[in-house]
Protein backbone atom coordinates (compact mmCIF):
# COMPACT_ATOMS: atom_id res chain seq x y z
CA UNK A 1 0.00 0.00 0.00
CA UNK A 2 0.90 3.50 -1.04
CA UNK A 3 1.49 5.86 2.14
CA UNK A 4 -0.54 8.73 2.66
CA UNK A 5 1.82 11.43 1.50
CA UNK A 6 2.85 9.86 -1.56
CA UNK A 7 -0.90 9.32 -3.16
CA UNK A 8 -1.63 13.15 -1.88
CA UNK A 9 1.59 14.09 -3.43
CA UNK A 10 0.21 12.07 -6.47
CA UNK A 11 -3.03 13.54 -6.56
CA UNK A 12 -1.64 17.26 -5.98
CA UNK A 13 0.51 16.97 -9.66
CA UNK A 14 -2.72 14.97 -11.39
CA UNK A 15 -4.28 18.13 -10.69
CA UNK A 16 -1.72 20.86 -11.13
CA UNK A 17 -1.00 19.41 -14.23
CA UNK A 18 -4.74 19.54 -15.69
CA UNK A 19 -4.61 24.09 -14.82
CA UNK A 20 -4.62 25.74 -17.86
CA UNK A 21 -5.08 29.93 -18.26
CA UNK A 22 -6.49 31.13 -21.48
CA UNK A 23 -5.59 34.96 -21.80
CA UNK A 24 -8.81 37.04 -23.35
CA UNK A 25 -6.91 37.62 -26.90
CA UNK A 26 -6.93 33.85 -27.16
CA UNK A 27 -9.25 30.87 -27.56
CA UNK A 28 -8.72 27.18 -26.55
CA UNK A 29 -10.21 24.49 -28.67
CA UNK A 30 -10.44 21.00 -26.28
CA UNK A 31 -9.99 17.54 -27.45
CA UNK A 32 -10.78 14.40 -25.56
CA UNK A 33 -9.33 11.66 -26.53
CA UNK A 34 -8.28 13.03 -30.25
CA UNK A 35 -12.24 13.97 -30.66
CA UNK A 36 -13.12 18.30 -30.63
CA UNK A 37 -15.20 18.88 -27.63
CA UNK A 38 -15.80 22.68 -27.54
CA UNK A 39 -14.00 26.08 -27.22
CA UNK A 40 -12.74 27.13 -24.09
CA UNK A 41 -13.30 31.22 -23.70
CA UNK A 42 -10.73 33.06 -21.37
CA UNK A 43 -10.79 32.48 -18.12
CA UNK A 44 -9.16 29.75 -15.40
CA UNK A 45 -9.92 26.02 -16.99
CA UNK A 46 -8.58 23.02 -15.92
CA UNK A 47 -8.68 19.51 -18.01
CA UNK A 48 -8.18 16.14 -17.09
CA UNK A 49 -4.43 15.47 -18.26
CA UNK A 50 -3.75 12.58 -20.63
CA UNK A 51 -7.34 12.60 -21.85
CA UNK A 52 -7.99 15.71 -22.64
CA UNK A 53 -5.72 18.32 -24.84
CA UNK A 54 -5.81 21.92 -25.98
CA UNK A 55 -5.04 23.65 -29.29
CA UNK A 56 -4.59 27.44 -28.76
CA UNK A 57 -5.68 29.66 -31.41
CA UNK A 58 -4.87 33.66 -31.27
CA UNK A 59 -7.91 35.73 -32.39
CA UNK A 60 -5.85 39.33 -33.05
CA UNK A 61 -4.87 40.59 -36.00
CA UNK A 62 -2.11 38.50 -37.63
CA UNK A 63 -0.05 39.94 -39.88
CA UNK A 64 1.89 37.75 -42.83
CA UNK A 65 4.43 39.20 -44.93
CA UNK A 66 4.20 38.15 -49.22
CA UNK A 67 8.13 37.49 -49.67
CA UNK A 68 8.77 39.27 -53.28
CA UNK A 69 7.51 37.31 -56.53
CA UNK A 70 8.87 37.56 -59.74
CA UNK A 71 5.80 38.83 -61.97
CA UNK A 72 5.60 39.40 -66.25
CA UNK A 73 3.93 42.40 -66.15
CA UNK A 74 0.61 42.54 -69.41
CA UNK A 75 3.07 44.46 -71.42
CA UNK A 76 5.86 41.74 -70.70
CA UNK A 77 7.86 43.84 -67.94
CA UNK A 78 9.69 41.86 -65.50
CA UNK A 79 9.25 42.72 -62.10
CA UNK A 80 9.56 42.24 -58.15
CA UNK A 81 6.34 42.70 -55.72
CA UNK A 82 6.08 42.16 -52.56
CA UNK A 83 2.87 42.75 -49.84
CA UNK A 84 1.48 42.13 -46.52
CA UNK A 85 -1.73 40.54 -45.62
CA UNK A 86 -3.81 41.28 -42.34
CA UNK A 87 -6.18 38.73 -41.22
CA UNK A 88 -7.96 37.16 -37.93
CA UNK A 89 -9.52 34.21 -36.99
CA UNK A 90 -13.31 34.42 -36.73
CA UNK A 91 -14.04 31.18 -35.87
CA UNK A 92 -11.37 29.05 -33.88
CA UNK A 93 -13.24 25.43 -34.88
CA UNK A 94 -13.17 26.19 -38.45
CA UNK A 95 -9.75 27.01 -38.57
CA UNK A 96 -8.44 24.50 -37.17
CA UNK A 97 -10.32 21.55 -38.04
CA UNK A 98 -10.71 22.95 -41.93
CA UNK A 99 -7.36 23.45 -43.10
CA UNK A 100 -4.00 22.67 -42.11
CA UNK A 101 -1.81 25.64 -40.69
CA UNK A 102 -3.77 28.33 -41.70
CA UNK A 103 -1.02 31.04 -41.83
CA UNK A 104 0.68 28.67 -43.83
CA UNK A 105 -2.06 28.12 -46.22
CA UNK A 106 -2.86 31.99 -46.34
CA UNK A 107 0.63 33.30 -47.42
CA UNK A 108 0.44 30.65 -50.63
CA UNK A 109 -2.70 31.72 -51.53
CA UNK A 110 -1.78 35.33 -51.11
CA UNK A 111 1.81 35.01 -53.31
CA UNK A 112 -0.90 33.33 -56.19
CA UNK A 113 -3.20 35.84 -56.17
CA UNK A 114 -0.65 38.79 -56.12
CA UNK A 115 1.04 37.05 -58.96
CA UNK A 116 -2.14 36.21 -61.09
CA UNK A 117 -3.29 39.78 -60.56
CA UNK A 118 -0.39 41.68 -61.30
CA UNK A 119 0.17 39.50 -64.38
CA UNK A 120 -3.07 40.35 -65.91
CA UNK A 121 -1.96 44.35 -66.04
CA UNK A 122 0.36 47.06 -67.11
CA UNK A 123 3.03 48.05 -65.08
CA UNK A 124 1.74 51.43 -65.20
CA UNK A 125 -1.28 50.31 -63.53
CA UNK A 126 0.67 48.66 -60.81
CA UNK A 127 2.42 51.41 -60.13
CA UNK A 128 -0.24 53.80 -59.96
CA UNK A 129 -2.95 51.92 -58.57
CA UNK A 130 -2.01 50.00 -56.00
CA UNK A 131 -5.05 49.85 -53.59
CA UNK A 132 -6.73 49.03 -56.69
CA UNK A 133 -4.46 45.77 -56.75
CA UNK A 134 -4.18 44.94 -52.97
CA UNK A 135 -8.49 45.02 -53.15
CA UNK A 136 -8.26 42.72 -55.96
CA UNK A 137 -5.64 40.27 -54.43
CA UNK A 138 -8.24 40.26 -51.37
CA UNK A 139 -11.49 39.46 -53.32
CA UNK A 140 -9.31 36.24 -54.36
CA UNK A 141 -8.03 34.91 -51.22
CA UNK A 142 -11.26 36.09 -49.26
CA UNK A 143 -12.85 33.32 -52.13
CA UNK A 144 -10.70 31.03 -51.39
CA UNK A 145 -10.79 31.36 -47.11
CA UNK A 146 -14.51 31.47 -46.26
CA UNK A 147 -15.25 27.89 -45.27
CA UNK A 148 -11.99 28.40 -42.79
CA UNK A 149 -13.39 30.77 -40.41
CA UNK A 150 -11.09 33.53 -41.21
CA UNK A 151 -11.51 37.11 -41.86
CA UNK A 152 -9.22 38.91 -44.38
CA UNK A 153 -9.03 42.36 -43.30
CA UNK A 154 -6.58 44.02 -46.21
CA UNK A 155 -3.93 43.44 -48.73
CA UNK A 156 -1.38 45.41 -49.17
CA UNK A 157 1.44 45.85 -51.93
CA UNK A 158 4.22 47.04 -50.40
CA UNK A 159 7.21 47.77 -52.57
CA UNK A 160 8.02 46.99 -56.20
CA UNK A 161 11.44 45.98 -58.01
CA UNK A 162 12.30 47.46 -61.42
CA UNK A 163 15.16 46.21 -63.53
CA UNK A 164 17.81 48.89 -63.53
CA UNK A 165 16.92 49.97 -67.59
CA UNK A 166 13.92 50.55 -66.79
CA UNK A 167 14.51 52.31 -63.56
CA UNK A 168 16.59 54.98 -66.46
CA UNK A 169 13.93 55.08 -69.06
CA UNK A 170 11.51 56.10 -66.12
CA UNK A 171 13.66 58.54 -64.93
CA UNK A 172 14.56 60.30 -68.90
CA UNK A 173 10.15 60.06 -69.16
CA UNK A 174 9.85 62.11 -66.01
CA UNK A 175 12.91 64.29 -66.86
CA UNK A 176 11.00 65.19 -70.22
CA UNK A 177 7.52 65.59 -68.73
CA UNK A 178 9.09 68.33 -66.02
CA UNK A 179 10.96 69.74 -69.05
CA UNK A 180 7.19 70.23 -71.05
CA UNK A 181 5.85 71.68 -67.95
CA UNK A 182 8.61 74.29 -67.61
CA UNK A 183 8.75 75.22 -70.89
CA UNK A 184 4.56 75.63 -70.57
CA UNK A 185 4.45 77.42 -67.90
CA UNK A 186 6.78 79.98 -69.26
CA UNK A 187 5.07 80.30 -72.82
CA UNK A 188 1.89 81.09 -70.81
CA UNK A 189 4.26 83.78 -68.73
CA UNK A 190 5.02 85.53 -72.09
CA UNK A 191 1.64 85.78 -73.16
CA UNK A 192 0.24 87.38 -70.14
CA UNK A 193 3.31 89.48 -70.36
CA UNK A 194 2.39 90.35 -74.34
CA UNK A 195 -1.14 91.22 -72.97
CA UNK A 196 -0.39 93.86 -70.57
CA UNK A 197 2.32 94.86 -72.80
CA UNK A 198 -1.02 95.66 -75.00
CA UNK A 199 -2.69 97.08 -72.50
CA UNK A 200 -0.46 99.33 -71.53
CA UNK A 201 0.43 100.59 -75.34
CA UNK A 202 -2.96 101.32 -75.27
CA UNK A 203 -3.49 103.07 -72.28
CA UNK A 204 0.11 105.34 -73.51
CA UNK A 205 -1.66 105.92 -76.46
CA UNK A 206 -4.58 107.75 -75.27
CA UNK A 207 -2.78 109.80 -72.71
CA UNK A 208 0.29 111.45 -74.39
CA UNK A 209 1.31 112.21 -70.58
CA UNK A 210 1.92 108.96 -69.86
CA UNK A 211 4.86 108.93 -72.45
CA UNK A 212 6.69 111.22 -70.47
CA UNK A 213 5.80 110.13 -66.89
CA UNK A 214 7.10 106.47 -68.14
CA UNK A 215 10.15 107.97 -69.45
CA UNK A 216 10.81 109.52 -66.25
CA UNK A 217 10.62 106.17 -64.48
CA UNK A 218 13.10 105.22 -66.85
CA UNK A 219 15.65 107.80 -66.00
CA UNK A 220 15.31 107.50 -62.16
CA UNK A 221 16.02 103.63 -62.32
CA UNK A 222 18.94 104.34 -64.70
CA UNK A 223 20.32 107.24 -62.47
CA UNK A 224 19.79 105.17 -59.19
CA UNK A 225 23.10 102.67 -60.45
CA UNK A 226 25.30 106.06 -60.18
CA UNK A 227 27.29 104.98 -62.81
CA UNK A 228 25.54 106.86 -66.16
CA UNK A 229 25.61 110.58 -67.76
CA UNK A 230 22.49 111.05 -68.66
CA UNK A 231 21.61 113.99 -70.89
CA UNK A 232 18.11 114.71 -72.02
CA UNK A 233 16.14 118.07 -73.29
CA UNK A 234 14.69 120.39 -70.77
CA UNK A 235 11.01 120.72 -71.63
CA UNK A 236 9.55 123.87 -72.28
CA UNK A 237 6.86 123.40 -70.04
CA UNK A 238 8.51 124.54 -66.83
CA UNK A 239 10.14 127.98 -68.27
CA UNK A 240 8.40 130.92 -67.26
CA UNK A 241 6.00 132.31 -70.28
CA UNK A 242 8.92 135.32 -70.28
CA UNK A 243 11.77 133.06 -71.18
CA UNK A 244 9.50 131.20 -73.53
CA UNK A 245 8.50 134.57 -75.25
CA UNK A 246 12.15 135.33 -75.37
CA UNK A 247 13.12 131.82 -76.82
CA UNK A 248 10.44 132.86 -79.67
CA UNK A 249 11.43 135.85 -80.76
Amino acid sequence: MFPPLILFVIFSVFLLSGIRIIFEYKRALKFRFGKYVETLQPDFRWIIPLVDSIQIVDIRVITINIVSQEVMTEDNVPCSIDGVVFFKVTDPEMAVLEVEEYNFAITQLSQAALRDVCGKVELDTILSKREEMGKNIKKIVEVETKGWGIEIIDVKIKDIQLPENMKRMMANQAEAERSRRARIILALAEEQAAGKLLEAGKLIDQSPSAIKLRLYQTLSNIAAEKNSTILFPFPEEVLPRKARKKKKK
